[in-house]
């Protein structure tokens, strides 16, 4: 199997290869590597007839995947069809390995220039779409309160590294007294993926504080269900060393598009109606309480933000999958979640107004016409009461 590393792709002449993206769509929005097209490994299995069509037989064919393992099969099957076709060593992540060798290379001046143009973006040009949902929903559920230390749990990705600028952004108003202590839980990341995480905090200008685990080494031999397993670990790693680093609050990064796609998939999957809070009180962790500061800011002005900015962030550390089509948002498969996603986009295209409406349906429940409820574990029914 023919194979190139970046190196040599970054030697030759734009002209004379094709470079071709096999990840899903889900990866694509955490960045692509410049001048790349799209076309899923899903394809390659489904209709090679179509992916060859759209190929140059002139040029060498370039693939590339997250690890370099995936890209290697679509490669080798043009290669039986007659193509020039190649596996990009080391996948995108190698090419994130050199952005990262660039920033390191970069003086302190340049950093600091960096760091500014990020923080003003957010202060101007994403003053509207993204900090003020973040400050509302903080005013709106009162996430955060005189005396508070939070712990900004950090995971490498988009939102929650976007998630710790704007604290820090809110904490430069000094409208109230708080502080701050931004987490890191490494469960057993990769070097590639560990050093993204640290490159971007000190670029960003976040002073992380890392914690180790061996989340990844725990849940590796368990057959079923180990995304949910490993959500609900983690989940109890960070309250328990949040409470051991003397903060009386988690933030996590979820966002409205979040919230939705929790609230349709309640109903489609599991016959309930239910929302992802703002805010809750820790059962297990007596004075903790998560917030979701997040709430109100949508995923695509994320996106806007992160390619604005031109910054490149983590996906997905788990190591069970290459794609990551089966890791979770709260324990929920993400299989279930793209479809519920792709459901709500579809419903959008007539009825621009399904976003907001199924987001503000859990804060108008009539409970007159609701069958039966429950509430703090006891089921309520509408014939208790239906002739008194």
């Amino acid at each position: 199997m023919k194979e190139i590393s970046y190196k040599e792709l970054q030697d030759l002449s734009k002209d004379s290869y094709m470079l071709i993206d096999t990840r899903n769509e889900g990866a694509l929005k955490y960045g692509m590597i410049p001048d790349a097209i799209s076309i899923t490994h899903e394809l390659f299995q489904l209709d090679i007839g179509d992916v060859e069509s759209r190929l140059n037989r002139d040029k060498k064919i370039i693939l590339y995947c997250t690890r370099g393992q995936v890209s290697i099969e679509d490669a080798q099957l043009l290669c039986e069809d007659g193509f020039d076709a190649y596996s990009l060593s080391g996948g995108y992540n190698s090419y994130l390995l050199a952005m990262m060798d660039k920033q390191d290379d970069s003086d302190t001046k340049e950093i600091q220039e960096r760091q500014a143009q990020i923080e003003l973006s957010i202060r101007k040009k994403f003053h509207k779409a993204i900090f003020s949902p973040f400050a509302r929903a903080c005013k709106d559920y009162q996430l955060i309160k005189e005396g508070d230390h939070i712990c900004v749990c950090i995971s490498g990705g988009k939102d929650s590294m976007l998630m710790a600028k704007l604290f820090q952004e809110i904490m430069r108003h000094r409208k109230m007294n708080f502080e701050l202590t931004f987490l890191v839980m490494d469960p057993g990341y990769s070097d590639v993926n560990r050093r993204l995480i640290e490159s971007n905090a000190k670029l960003m200008g976040i002073p992380i504080v890392v914690y180790e685990s061996d989340i990844f080494d725990a849940v590796d031999t368990v057959d079923k269900n180990p995304c949910y397993l490993c959500a609900r670990m983690r989940r109890g790693h960070l309250y328990s060393k949040a409470k051991e680093l003397g903060c009386n609050k988690i933030a996590l990064g979820h966002h409205y598009d979040d919230v939705i796609e929790t609230i349709l998939m309640g109903m489609l999957y599991g016959a309930q109606v239910q929302t992802m809070m703002p805010k809750l009180h820790s059962t297990n962790f007596p004075g903790m309480e998560l917030i979701r500061p997040l709430y109100y800011v949508r995923q695509d002005d994320i996106i806007a933000w992160q390619r604005y900015n031109g910054l490149r962030f983590l996906q997905c550390a788990c190591h069970f999958t290459e794609t990551c089509d089966s890791c979770s948002v709260d324990g929920t498969s993400n299989s279930k979640r793209l479809e519920t996603r792709n459901l709500i986009a579809q419903l959008k295209k007539t009825n621009p107004y399904v976003e907001s409406n199924i987001f503000k349906s859990v804060e108008n429940v009539n409970l007159a016409t609701v069958i039966a409820y429950k509430q703090d574990g006891v089921r309520h029914h509408f014939l208790d009461t239906y002739d008194l």
